[in-house]
């Protein structure tokens, strides 16, 4: 399987918002209400949203002849070289096949002086969570995080390099 990892642009965005759709419902099917799922996915994917991200954050994807097949999306380097990982998002079928590793490995050769990076994640998501801990990623903090009516379980989790 060849792949091709690149930034994110216009072009991109349906694409992009499918991938977080389709992940999002494969990995919190039984986790998290359907409609949170759908309000969540609707305001954080929107068009607008998306050209937003793009503006103020980086982006990453990956794709097989011209089907993103996944994204990453990380914010600006902060302060003492902090970064947060908003998301790895891959497509089912191209999951534990090393795209989220390069996806991850794009945005700390691509961000210069980034020292720690931090992503929350789930509880429940053992399969997000078992990628982060097979990267280093170490848990640093537990917390509610509410979305609409239901309120996460949340584990903050951080990479030093």
């Amino acid at each position: 399987m060849k792949y091709m990892i690149r930034e994110m642009n216009e072009n991109d965005i349906k694409q992009v918002q499918s991938v977080a759709k389709i992940s999002w419902h494969d990995t919190y099917e039984g986790m998290i209400p359907t409609h949170i799922q759908e309000n969540f996915l609707k305001n954080a994917y929107n068009d607008k949203s998306m050209i937003q991200r793009m503006e103020r954050s980086h982006l990453y994807i990956a794709e097989i002849d011209q089907k993103i097949i996944g994204f990453a999306n990380f914010s600006p380097v902060k302060e003492k070289g902090v970064v947060e990982l908003f998301a790895i998002y891959l497509l089912p079928d191209f999951q534990g096949l090393g795209v989220g590793t390069a996806l991850l490995d794009e945005g700390i050769k691509r961000l210069n002086g980034v020292k720690k990076i931090y992503i929350n994640v789930e509880k429940d998501n053992q399969k997000g969570k078992n990628f982060y801990l097979s990267k280093g990623f170490k848990l640093v903090e537990e917390f509610d995080d509410p979305i609409d009516d239901y309120v996460l379980q949340t584990e903050r989790m951080a990479l030093i390099l």
